[in-house]
C-alpha cells in the first residue's frame, strides 16, 4: 500500500505503555474477557481466539440486561476514567501506519456519506498494550481488535499484527489495514443503525439464529473493508498496489470460522459460526472491493 498522501487521523489515542484497566467490568455483566472467552474458547480452544473475535464486541458485549449497554450510563462513565500515565511503546512506524490507515478510512467514508447527503462522524482508535478500559468493559489483547458501540471507539493491541503474520501466515500491510477497515466497518454499521437492528433481532432469536445474524454483520463489515480499499485514494490515485488485495484475501481465508475450527479442534460446527467461513469472508471482501459500493454489501 502507498500510505502517506492521505491525511493522518487525529482521532487516535495511544495508551501503550500505560497500566491497563484490569479485569474489572460492569456489575451483572462481567468484564469483556470474562463475557466472551467462555462463549468462544469453550468451542474453539484458546488458539486463534483473538482473531476469531475480530469485531465480536460489536454485538455481543453483555450488560446487566443481556444486551449492548446504552450510551450515557454510569458504567460507561466509570470505564472512561483517566488512565495512569506511562511511556508509549508504540513505534513511530506503527503509529504512522495506524493513523494513516484510519485517516484514509475517514476520508473515504466521508466522501461516500456525502454522496448520500450525510455527514460521516469518525470513530476513534485506541492503541493499547496488554489491557485497557473501554466503554464495553476491560479490553485485553487476547480478545483481539474490536469496536465498542458504547463509546464509538476501536480498540487494538498492535501486537495482534504479529499474531496475524506469524501464526496465521497473513503478512503484509494490507492484511493489517483490512483488520482496521473491518472495525471501521462496524462503526459504519453503528451509524447506519445496523448494529441496533441486529441486536434487537438477536434478542428474539435462538442461539443458532443469533449466530447467523452475527455472521451477517461480520460479513458486511468485511465487505465494507473492501469498499474502503476500492475507494481509498490520494493525489496520485489509488493507494492500493499490486499484491495488496491478495494479502487481504489470505487474511480473510485464515480467519474463517471453518478454518479456525479445523485447526483448533479438528472438525467444524456450522451452527456455532459467528463470523462466516473462509469462503464467505473472502467473497465479502471481494464483493466490496470489486463493486466499491456499500449497497453491494446489503445482503451477503
Amino acid at each position: 500500500m502507498r500510505l502517506g498522501g492521505e491525511p493522518e487521523s487525529d482521532n487516535f489515542e495511544d495508551r501503550t505503555g500505560q497500566s491497563g484497566g484490569g479485569l474489572g467490568g460492569f456489575g451483572g455483566g462481567g468484564n469483556m474477557l470474562g463475557c466472551l472467552l467462555p462463549l468462544v474458547a469453550s468451542r474453539f480452544g484458546i488458539v486463534g481466539v483473538g482473531i476469531l473475535l475480530l469485531g465480536y464486541c460489536a454485538l455481543t458485549q453483555l450488560g446487566g440486561g443481556g444486551g449492548i449497554l446504552p450510551s450515557g450510563t454510569s458504567q460507561q462513565q466509570q470505564q472512561q476514567q483517566s488512565l495512569p500515565s506511562g511511556q508509549s511503546t508504540l513505534s513511530p512506524e506503527t503509529r504512522s501506519f495506524l493513523t494513516h490507515v484510519l485517516g484514509s478510512t475517514e476520508q473515504t467514508w466521508s466522501e461516500i456519506f456525502a454522496k448520500n447527503g450525510r455527514k460521516y462522524v469518525p470513530t476513534t482508535m485506541v492503541a493499547y498494550s496488554n489491557s485497557t478500559s473501554s466503554g464495553c468493559g476491560a479490553a485485553q489483547a487476547a480478545v483481539g481488535p474490536f469496536y465498542c458501540p458504547t463509546d464509538k471507539k476501536i480498540y487494538i493491541d498492535p501486537s495482534f499484527f504479529n499474531e496475524l503474520k506469524n501464526r496465521f501466515g497473513a503478512a503484509g500491510d494490507f492484511a493489517q489495514a483490512y483488520v482496521i477497515a473491518h472495525e471501521v466497518g462496524h462503526h459504519v454499521q453503528d451509524l447506519d443503525g445496523t448494529l441496533d437492528t441486529a441486536h434487537n433481532a438477536q434478542a428474539r432469536a435462538s442461539e443458532t439464529q443469533g449466530n447467523q445474524i452475527q455472521v451477517g454483520v461480520e460479513l458486511q463489515a468485511d465487505c465494507y473493508a473492501g469498499v474502503w480499499a476500492a475507494n481509498a485514494k490520494d493525489a496520485q490515485g489509488s493507494i492500493m498496489e499490486p499484491g495488496d488485495f491478495e494479502e487481504g484475501m489470505r487474511a480473510a481465508e485464515a480467519i474463517g470460522d471453518d478454518t479456525l475450527q479445523k485447526e483448533t479442534q479438528g472438525h467444524v460446527v456450522p451452527d456455532s459460526f459467528t463470523h462466516g467461513t473462509s469462503a464467505q469472508r473472502m467473497n465479502a471482501l471481494r464483493t466490496g472491493f470489486q463493486s466499491g459500493n456499500p449497497a453491494a454489501c446489503a445482503k451477503l
